[in-house]
């Protein structure tokens, strides 16, 4: 496998059980670069993010490589993982409802302070900075905020780990057409920072255009590839996942 990229997946397949939910996938994620995966319900896209994560559920187990940063990772437990540089950010966002907004952020420096690192809440002020609302909130507990400030919430608490790679499922799910832009506009400006990111999405637009490389999975194998702005003028996206015309699919429409 080659080791100049941040991520890099070969075979990488899931099983529930004897039940295939990925095919043999093979996968890249440079630094700096958002690679995204869209497809539908059922299509395996949540089960290549936990399986890459080391989250998957105790019925599931992965095969094939998995090489981060020069590491094969494809044994290690999620926290070794985490150690690593890799960040999860799950569907579900699994905050402490009723713990402060910036507990929880504390939270996603824990192994950072469980290793002796003197400055392991330095990461606070950048988040702040990206998110000014998590600020004002800071003192309320988790769950008093709106569905859009729980997601900038698990999105900030990930980026207090200092990750190299981001991996976020379905970051858009159950959020208003504004809150979402804005969630799709921060992730734009993470990658300005050498983050990779790895971003499964259903809203396949909105994950298009602030993507530079996508895969599109169908039936649990990669049925397209390609630059995100290719995949978004591609007839066969625009009719299945776009529902536009072409010219509304455009990404300055």
């Amino acid at each position: 496998m080659n080791s100049i990229h941040l991520l890099q997946t070969q075979d990488l397949q899931v099983f529930y059980g004897k039940v295939g939910a990925l095919m043999p996938t093979a996968l890249t994620v440079d630094a700096g670069q958002i690679v995204t995966v869209i497809g539908p319900n059922g299509a395996g896209k949540s089960s290549m993010l936990n399986a890459i994560a080391g989250a998957l559920p105790a019925n599931a187990h992965s095969g094939g490589k998995m090489v981060f940063d020069r590491q094969d990772i494809s044994h290690m437990a999620v926290e070794q993982r985490v150690a690593t540089g890799l960040s999860l950010v799950p569907e579900k966002r699994e905050l402490f409802a009723s713990m402060k907004v910036e507990d929880n952020l504390l939270l996603g420096s824990y192994r950072r302070y469980q290793t002796g690192e003197k400055h392991y809440a330095d990461q606070l002020p950048v988040v702040y900075e990206l998110f000014p609302r998590l600020k004002e909130r800071r003192h309320q507990d988790a769950g008093t905020l709106s569905g859009g400030e729980r997601q900038m919430l698990a999105l900030g608490r990930a980026l207090m780990a200092k990750p190299r790679l981001l991996l976020l499922d379905e970051p858009s799910l159950g959020l208003a057409p504004l809150i979402v832009k804005e969630i799709f506009h921060i992730i734009d400006r993470l990658k300005q920072t050498g983050v990779g990111i790895l971003l499964v999405e259903q809203n396949a637009r909105a994950a298009l255009q602030v993507a530079d490389y996508a895969y599109v999975l169908e039936m649990g194998e990669v049925a397209l590839q390609g630059t995100a702005k290719d995949l978004l003028h591609d007839e066969r996206v625009i009719e299945t996942y776009l529902g536009l015309n072409r010219k509304a699919a455009s990404p300055s429409a």
